[in-house]
């Protein structure tokens, strides 16, 4: 069941994003490039929540995935190659899509998406935008799988002061 979280959730997330750390930690594989104690934290989702912004698939009573949909564009989407000419309220945008690694490959990620997209036809948006980590294999061929089209790879400067190159998809809707 794909929802807006509610601060009861902020517990399962945290455990979420710590599962996803162990797992990096314990395999030595770091596809996601996100560092324990800066991103993401509890706060992060806290915030994300208080805007509404958040959103978590609960499976067995637990939180199972969760990922970020706003109309937030960063800065460095500029230098992307988008190919859907749209405004700025006309993208969503997808942001820390987390599945928790005890249950990846299950059609998680999948729903996720496909409630983001479903979010933005509803919204009126002509796109859906979404960038991740350019050593994230697993992640970019999932999106590639969706239809997502790459954008470009582009240079992001994250407020941790590390600067990394992040691959751009976009999927046109209509």
């Amino acid at each position: 069941m794909i929802r807006k979280a509610i601060p009861s959730d902020l517990d399962g997330i945290e455990e979420l994003y710590d599962a996803i750390f162990r797992r990096e930690e314990q395999t030595g594989q770091c596809d996601t490039s996100w560092r324990r104690g800066v991103y993401p934290l509890r706060e992060d989702a806290r915030e994300a929540g208080k805007a509404g912004t958040l959103y978590v698939d609960i499976q067995g009573g637990d939180v199972a995935s969760c990922a970020v949909f706003d109309q937030v564009q960063p800065a460095e989407y500029a230098n992307a190659a988008w190919t859907v000419p749209a405004k700025r309220g006309e993208v969503l945008v997808v942001h820390t899509l987390a599945v928790h690694p005890v249950i990846t490959r299950h059609g998680l990620g999948r729903n996720l998406m496909a409630f983001a997209e479903g979010l933005a036809a509803g919204m009126g948006c002509k796109a859906v935008r979404l960038d991740t980590y350019e050593g994230n294999l697993p992640a970019r061929k999932f999106y590639e799988k969706l239809g997502y089209q790459e954008a470009g790879r582009v240079s992001f400067q994250f407020a941790c002061g590390t600067t990394q190159t992040q691959v751009c998809f976009e999927k046109a809707l209509g």
